[in-house]
């Protein structure tokens, strides 16, 4: 979750989840948040990584979570003008604090990872990836790999395309995140669908759903690639778990990659707006 989403709301709920359960059934759980992003109402986001800000945002979120801790604490997203370097520092003094337990970085370079990692390890990189969105493969997959950093794949089913019900232009339309998105606008997402379809009819004869393809996919990529769907429907997530439960051999991904080949996608993964915060390394 993050501070942003919907305002706390998020948060909010997953506290009063998290407040229902035994003290046994916690032990289940790993929370993982985020701060960093300083939405203001009708503007464009802006980041602030200083102590400050972070210090505030993550014991408002502890307070929304009722935790004493966070088991992995994410900067959202990096602020140009302050060094990753000291915001490494800023967050080494929560975890001496025993606010958290370890934390990581969203859509930062390899180079960034490389100088956060010379300070202190980080435990994870959050980043999108996906059969439709290869970026990571050009060097942060690498990284993350050599440092032992984990590499948490958001958006593994391409934010609906790698799925057997891919948005409609109405879906679209009600999606204030896709509205605006190249890889959904006009004739791009008909050649979208049109693309996968083969990739669909494969998961179909394999025994899968598209999107549970598309996961056994990323797990196969490296042991360190962690995808992290998201979805409304139980139906849905129970599919993407099937994912989990086959190892596709080298055959498989051969196959997989024939008919969703690197650079098949139409449109770029974000418009000018969206591209606003993630680092571009390639």
């Amino acid at each position: 979750t993050a501070n942003i989403y919907g305002m706390g709301l998020s948060e909010n709920r997953i506290g009063e989840f998290i407040a229902k359960l035994s003290k046994k059934d916690k032990h289940f759980f790993n929370i993982a948040t985020k701060g960093g992003i300083k939405t203001l109402p009708g503007g464009p986001p802006t980041f602030d990584n200083s102590e400050k800000y972070l210090s505030k945002e993550l014991d408002e979120s502890l307070n929304r979570l009722g935790l004493e801790h966070i088991d992995l604490y994410y900067v959202h997203r990096r602020e140009e003008k302050i060094p990753i370097e000291e915001v490494v520092e800023t967050l080494i003094k929560f975890k001496k604090a025993g606010k958290i337990n370890q934390f990581g970085f969203s859509e930062i370079s390899p180079v960034s990872l490389a100088k956060a990692n010379e300070i202190h390890h980080v435990g994870a990189v959050q980043s999108e990836y996906s059969l439709s969105t290869r970026y990571p493969e050009l060097g942060l997959l690498q990284k993350t790999s050599e440092l032992e950093t984990a590499l948490i794949a958001f958006s593994p089913v391409g934010r609906g395309l790698l799925t057997d019900t891919p948005p409609t232009r109405e879906r679209v339309l009600a999606s204030p995140f896709l509205k605006s998105n190249p890889r959904f606008l006009g004739d791009n997402l008909m050649k979208n669908i049109e693309a996968i379809k083969s990739f669909r009819k494969f998961a179909k004869n394999y025994g899968l759903s598209t999107a549970g393809l598309a996961i056994a996919w990323l797990l196969a990529k490296d042991n360190h690639v962690i995808p992290i769907p998201g979805t409304r429907s139980v139906e849905h997530l129970k599919e993407m778990i099937k994912g989990t439960e086959v190892k596709l051999s080298e055959e498989d991904m051969l196959a997989v990659e024939k008919r969703l080949p690197v650079g098949w996608a139409h449109g770029d993964r974000y418009s000018t707006s969206q591209w606003i915060g993630p680092e571009k390394y390639c």
